[in-house]
């Protein structure tokens, strides 16, 4: 029990470490977190303005980019914070009550918390002013916010020991991460896409996460794609496979 209890401080005050160093000591690290998310959908509704085009589903632009951008948003963000998690805190490695795991639960729980706040922001915003409703079924909403969590801390491990063995990961991650913001359903109903289509980018666990988490929004989305099992097992998987892993590559990082 006693050594629950100290990892558990020692995460938290890594957590609280790495608070100071990604947001710094003011305010606008806090309102940059913000604004990212922001400028992503403000964006896409201009877009669809511009072009005269309607939303997709339902009546606000706003709330259907949101439900997947911030998904997406919350993915990458603790995908990629993560990859670095070993190399940031290579000085605090040395001490024998940290371990390498710690550093990835620190990042990882702030990451959740900073999406919880930003998520809270952005819906009460849209309903306060008059661009959405209160979620229809709050359940699934956080189901799918904590499935995205789970899945981007797997992928997110994985990157962390790739990265440490080459840095050059860093900009492989990348290019492979740019085409999901076009097979996620950003500004689509996938399910209204060809079978061809569907067939290819069922593939992909994201776009199961934005359809979960509209289904979990909005009062009658039905989607034809999701499969909840899917990204939940590829989440697992990744999890698993990432922290057996480190495990075994510890001491050649040492």
């Amino acid at each position: 029990m006693n050594l629950i209890i100290t990892q558990i401080r020692v995460i938290v005050a890594l957590v609280l470490r790495e608070t100071r160093m990604t947001f710094g000591s003011s305010h606008m690290g806090y309102l940059w977190a913000i604004i990212q998310p922001l400028v992503s959908i403000s964006f896409m509704v201009f877009l669809f303005f511009i072009a005269g085009r309607q939303s997709p589903y339902g009546a606000s632009l706003a709330l259907f980019f949101s439900t997947a951008i911030l998904t997406l948003e919350l993915y990458n963000k603790t995908s990629v914070s993560l990859m670095r998690a070993f190399t940031s805190n290579k000085a605090l490695l040395t001490y024998p009550m940290i371990k390498e795991t710690d550093t990835l639960f620190a990042r990882w729980v702030l990451i959740a918390c900073t999406f919880v706040i930003i998520n809270t922001i952005f819906y009460g915003g849209l309903i306060g002013l008059g661009l959405a409703q209160l979620p229809a079924h709050p359940d699934k909403l956080i189901l799918a916010f904590l499935s995205t969590c789970f899945l981007g801390f797997g992928i997110g491990t994985i990157n962390a020991i790739m990265y440490q063995r080459n840095q050059v990961w860093q900009h492989i991650e990348k290019i492979l991460g740019r085409p999901l913001f076009f097979l996620s359903g950003v500004f689509y109903i996938p399910s209204n896409l060809p079978p061809q289509a569907i067939a290819v980018i069922k593939w992909n666990p994201i776009l199961h996460l934005v359809e979960w988490t509209r289904e979990g929004y909005y009062p009658n989305y039905e989607s034809d794609v999701l499969n909840i099992g899917y990204p939940l097992s590829v989440a697992t998987i990744a999890v698993l496979l990432g922290l057996f892993w480190e495990r075994m590559t510890r001491k050649q990082r040492a």
